[in-house]
């Protein structure tokens, strides 16, 4: 039998929004196990391999022009940017790795992102992730205690360190087996490969 494929994903990418809101119908329309969602920090990925952002650089305006005309190509909503953008997620990420670890991963990252890129709200803020968090039935109080526990913390670190020890430098990456596709332009290549594993 296959291995699961991994996706990985941090909350601030729109990218990964991008792969987010196709990945499940992609795995089921080739009949594969739904792939895990692994939540990792970016920025976590950034320092280790010495990158930087695309939004930080010239890149800028031409990679915001391109995710407006994918989310369209894809019949998504158009994408609402957030002020700022992009910001400071480990708030959010330690949320998704709590939703991890509660079986809600899917759910809350997808509302999560769906704040973000289709609705423009700002997830450096924590009543926008609160708020994503409600429509998964995850409350509020709890969430705000589960973040500052070790577990989540140390969840979301250690996650990110095992996704770039196998070689997951930035996000969304897609991994089946020992091979990662990085990309929203790679996701059809990597359903490809799980299909034929």
């Amino acid at each position: 039998m296959a291995e699961r494929a991994t996706f990985y994903f941090d909350l601030g990418s729109p990218y990964a929004y991008l792969s987010a809101e196709r990945i499940s119908g992609l795995f089921t329309e080739a009949e594969l196990e739904q792939p895990e969602w692994q939540p990792v920090l970016l920025g976590g990925l950034f320092r280790t391999f010495d990158r930087r952002s695309w939004a930080l650089t010239e890149a800028r305006a031409e990679g915001i022009v391109e995710i407006e005309e994918r989310a369209a190509a894809y019949g998504l909503p158009p994408i609402v940017w957030p002020e700022p953008w992009p910001g400071e997620m480990l708030f959010a990420m330690r949320v998704a790795t709590f939703a991890k670890q509660t079986g809600r991963t899917v759910s809350f990252s997808l509302a999560a992102f769906r704040q973000q890129f289709a609705a423009g709200k700002d997830l450096t803020i924590p009543d926008n992730v609160l708020i994503a968090a409600a429509a998964c039935e995850l409350h509020p109080r709890a969430l705000e205690a589960a973040v500052k526990t070790k577990g989540v913390k140390d969840g979301l670190r250690q996650a990110t360190d095992e996704a770039a020890a196998a070689g997951v430098f930035g996000v969304p990456a897609v991994q089946v087996g020992e091979q990662v596709f990085w990309g929203d332009d790679r996701l059809e290549e990597a359903v490809e490969a799980a299909a034929s594993g």
